[in-house]
């Protein structure tokens, strides 16, 4: 994630339950945090921009990510009642990060108002947050999994910069179908554990496992399996090669939109 400041890397001690996963893992987590924006970015072009109006944010080579200055209220539309309140950090301490999808302005065509992707159940949940209550940077990495053909594409500004072969969910439990992102990087305490040398959370639950610690999250992680890559085999995680997770690790931050197609 890109910003005018450069971030600075905070590693927390924790112990994660990587529920959707198939297990509980000791972890340390990566967090990176930034100082508050001045102000919101603009949107558009001044010149042009209407205050009220809705302008819808990225695209094949960019997306845009917002990050948790203080606790947040989600709202269905802009000045209804919050449906949903959300941490500075969520439950394993990591910095809210909710991925962007457009913005409503003001005067001078500076955002309000950001529509967002709400990491909770039901999957594909959105809302709208306050600008003032969040700071906003531009990502130019995307990762597409297709679960059929059990592949995972990695994406720099738009140009396929990885493939590679992926184990994904049995029938029993599906990995989730949808329009996700990166929201969080987890380090297992054991690289030789079920998840490999490290996890990265996304904003997808399991369609089915929802009695699970955390309701099911769900993750890109590495494997002590490697037997199972381009298999159907997991709660619905998915699983590539160890060298290919520490790449994607390195690569992919935080606010990454990840599409999982069928």
């Amino acid at each position: 994630m890109t910003s005018r400041r450069t971030p600075i890397p905070v590693l927390l001690a924790l112990a994660l339950a990587l529920a959707g996963c198939g297990g509980v893992a000791a972890a340390r987590q990566t967090v990176s945090t930034a100082a508050k924006a001045p102000k919101p970015p603009r949107v558009g072009k001044a010149r042009s921009c209407r205050a009220g109006s809705f302008h819808r944010l990225g695209s094949a080579r960019a997306a845009y990510a917002a990050v948790a200055q203080r606790p947040l209220r989600v709202y269905r539309r802009p000045g209804s009642r919050p449906f949903a309140r959300l941490g500075l950090v969520n439950m394993n301490g990591v910095r809210t990060v909710l991925g962007v999808t457009g913005a409503v302005v003001g005067p001078a065509c500076r955002a309000t108002w950001y529509r967002v992707q709400v990491p909770m159940r039901p999957n594909g949940s959105t809302g709208w947050v306050h600008a003032f209550a969040v700071w906003v940077a531009q990502v130019r990495t995307r990762i597409e999994v297709d679960v059929s053909d059990r592949r995972l594409t990695f994406y720099r500004g738009g140009r396929r910069v990885l493939v590679a072969r992926t184990a994904v969910g049995s029938s029993a439990t599906p990995t989730p179908i949808g329009r996700f992102y990166v929201n969080q990087k987890l380090i297992p305490s054991n690289p030789s554990g079920p998840f490999g040398p490290g996890a990265i959370g996304i904003s997808a639950f399991s369609n089915v496992l929802t009695g699970w610690t955390q309701g099911g999250p769900v993750a890109i992680h590495g494997t002590n399996a490697p037997w199972s890559i381009g298999r159907a085999v997991s709660n619905g995680c998915i699983r590539v090669p160890n060298p290919v997770l520490r790449r994607l690790f390195r690569a992919a931050p935080t606010g990454t939109p990840v599409i999982v197609h069928p």
